[in-house]
């Protein structure tokens, strides 16, 4: 991950006009006074009730109820309560706009497919399609507190399910549509998941690609799941007596008037699955009152997103952003445009036709496509992008050359590029950038406001001009409310290893300038195309292959993914060959887990470095491999192995 601090040849973006006289965040500094944004910074923190109050105000969060407080503490900061004596259902902030004649008739969403077409919403036709799928889902069962499956493609209909099941104080469970059997099954399991409202497939370069197989099987593992709500493609008929067909569940709850349900600020409306570097998935829970919030805050802050403006930042619905995009663009009155396809499909210069097509004026993009379509450069800039206004990146590390593409040729160089970071167990972010601040390339000029965010040493001190763990030292808005039903490891995983502080797992530096850097994962998760999954869980599946005594997985860096899959085995006796069992291990993962997360390499040796107490040193292992120092090797069991990794990675 390459995100040296210092890069001269690239120029640092500085503030113009616009940004310093109209942007969001100086609305925000007006509404509470404060002469500059460091004064911002400093009420957000030190003064939070008043901050918030003055967020929502800002961003008009509707309220069945206002709040009486900030934050109830007394389960202690790890398990906050926002805004108590508070109702809402955050879908209210969205149809607001749908209520207000000024905005009522204006585009909400906007989708594109692969082949072209695009269909589109205006928020006053949102507002009746989610209550009418609301009351649909609600005919078959759904009530408050189920936990639902959602598996679709960006588009109108994905869109309408998350709020509709929002409508009903029901929680969304997230999957991913590139998921494996196993995948699905573990998040599904531990979820509980009554029902699930899913595509049978998609359209990647023409061809289409079956979702619905690998859900009918893990539906077989699945006892507790009692229904598939199918979106499918034409011609396609149930399987299944218990399938039902989105469109006529969206019939059922024609001429409804159901209301959304009344919650309490911390009722959760999702659980989203994100992978450790031990054991099972984690279950994130967000509630109404806390990512939603963030998330407006974040889009008003960072992103200066206002009604009317166009915004566009692909992404699953599988993962948190997502569900982060939808809520940056409605929660704020924009237009949401999704697009579901290949982002080189016809050719390289879909994104930028996307962009001239729709109007685009906020556009986001993880570093993985950057990286392609600056590699593509006469193509992916034929479209017209004139329109653009403020650019986003986030998800991995960006190598500054990249930044600077980004924003100087995609982008016309005037536009500012917010570099954003944080994570599913947080919302939004916990480093970005604010547009009345130069911005560094690859870095980030500020800590979000209202999280106070630190760069510490092992014992806790701040640190400047050395990296440091990327830390919290009170309770923000927008982080999860444990992981679900599993208090002991959320406290295990954030709170446990400098007591008092929220440790994310998150290398960083912080310059003398008060700039910050992001220098990798301080634990072993792995983080593929932008995605990221546990070790363990690649090496489960691994050892399901009975040639395979061990395994180790690993992420290294890689030019067009960020960073690529490892994986090391130890054969069993028994084993095939050396290149018979590679291939196994490959064709293994991409079936169990998903074509993302297939492997770029599998060596096969005869030990893996492990301490005394048998642990797999994985952090040594990628060290070693990648040809860095290995640090500490005091626990190290087994030096010979290091030149076994050593030999495989000049293979």
């Amino acid at each position: 991950m390459n995100t040296a601090a210092s890069q001269p040849s690239f120029p640092t973006w500085q503030p113009g006009a616009r940004e310093l006289q109209n942007s969001g965040i100086v609305q925000l500094m007006r509404a509470l006074g404060t002469p500059d944004y460091d004064e911002l910074l400093r009420v957000s923190v030190d003064e939070p009730e008043r901050y918030w109050r003055t967020v929502m105000r800002e961003c008009a969060i509707a309220w069945d109820q206002p709040p009486t407080g900030y934050a109830d503490l007394s389960r202690g900061p790890q398990f906050p309560s926002w805004f108590p004596g508070g109702r809402l259902n955050w879908v209210n902030t969205i149809l607001a706009w749908s209520r207000n004649p000024a905005t009522a008739q204006r585009a909400a969403v906007v989708a594109e497919r692969e082949d072209g077409s695009v269909s589109a919403l205006t928020y006053a036709e949102l507002e009746v399609r989610v209550r009418e799928f609301a009351a649909g889902l609600a005919q078959h069962g759904v009530r408050q507190g189920d936990r639902i499956g959602l598996l679709m493609e960006n588009g109108v209909e994905a869109t309408v399910s998350l709020l509709a099941l929002v409508h009903l104080g029901a929680l969304v469970v997230p999957l991913f549509s590139g998921f494996g059997v196993d995948a699905i099954v573990a998040r599904l399991s531990a979820a509980e998941a009554r029902m699930v409202i899913a595509s049978t497939g998609f359209s990647r370069r023409t061809k289409r690609v079956d979702v619905q197989g690998a859900l009918r099987e893990a539906w077989g593992q699945l006892p507790q799941l009692e229904r598939v709500v199918w979106k499918r493609a034409e011609g396609e008929a149930a399987q299944d007596a218990r399938d039902l067909d989105w469109q006529q569940v969206a019939a059922a709850g024609q001429g409804s008037t159901l209301a959304p349900v009344s919650v309490t600020p911390d009722t959760p409306f999702m659980v989203i699955y994100t992978s450790g570097t031990t054991g099972k998935p984690k279950g994130v829970v967000h509630a109404h009152g806390s990512f939603p919030i963030k998330i407006a805050h974040d889009a008003l802050v960072h992103f200066d997103v206002q009604p009317g403006d166009v915004y566009c930042w692909p992404a699953d619905m599988g993962w948190i952003a997502g569900t982060l995009v939808l809520g940056c663009a409605l929660l704020r009155g924009a237009t949401l445009v999704c697009y579901d396809g290949a982002p080189d499909y016809p050719d390289w210069s879909r994104m930028s036709r996307v962009v001239e097509r729709h109007k685009v004026t906020h556009f986001g993009s993880a570093p993985t496509l950057i990286r392609g379509m600056a590699s593509h450069e006469a193509l992916a800039l034929a479209g017209d992008r004139s329109t653009v206004r403020l650019l986003i990146t986030a998800g991995e590390g960006i190598a500054p050359e990249h930044f600077n593409w980004f924003q100087q040729r995609f982008g016309d160089g005037t536009a500012p590029l917010i570099n954003y970071t944080g994570g599913t167990e947080v919302s939004g972010a916990l480093l970005a950038s604010v547009p009345v601040r130069p911005i560094p390339p690859s870095g980030f000029n500020t800590v979000s406001p209202g999280v106070a965010a630190d760069v510490v040493d092992a014992d806790g001190r701040s640190v400047t001009g050395e990296v440091g763990e990327l830390a919290i030292r009170a309770p923000f808005v927008g982080m999860t409310q444990s992981f679900w039903h599993d208090d002991e490891r959320y406290l295990e995983t954030y709170w446990q290893t400098i007591p008092g502080l929220w440790v994310h797992g998150d290398l960083a530096l912080r310059t003398p300038e008060g700039n910050f850097f992001m220098m990798g994962r301080s634990d072993d998760t792995l983080k593929v195309a932008g995605k990221r999954l546990g070790p363990a869980e690649v090496e489960e599946v691994v050892l399901e292959l009975p040639g395979v005594a061990e395994a180790a997985a690993i992420g290294v860096d890689d030019a067009d993914k960020g960073q690529k899959l490892v994986v090391f085995v130890i054969a069993r006796p028994d084993a095939p060959p050396a290149d018979a069992l590679q291939a196994a291990v490959i064709g293994h993962v991409d079936k169990r887990l998903g074509r993302p997360f297939r492997p770029g390499k599998v060596h096969v040796v005869s030990q893996l470095p492990k301490t005394r107490s048998s642990k797999i040193m994985r952090r040594v292992i990628r060290s070693v491999y990648c040809g860095r120092p290995p640090g500490d090797l005091s626990s190290l069991d087994n030096p010979a192995a290091l030149d076994e990794v050593r030999a495989a990675a000049e293979a």
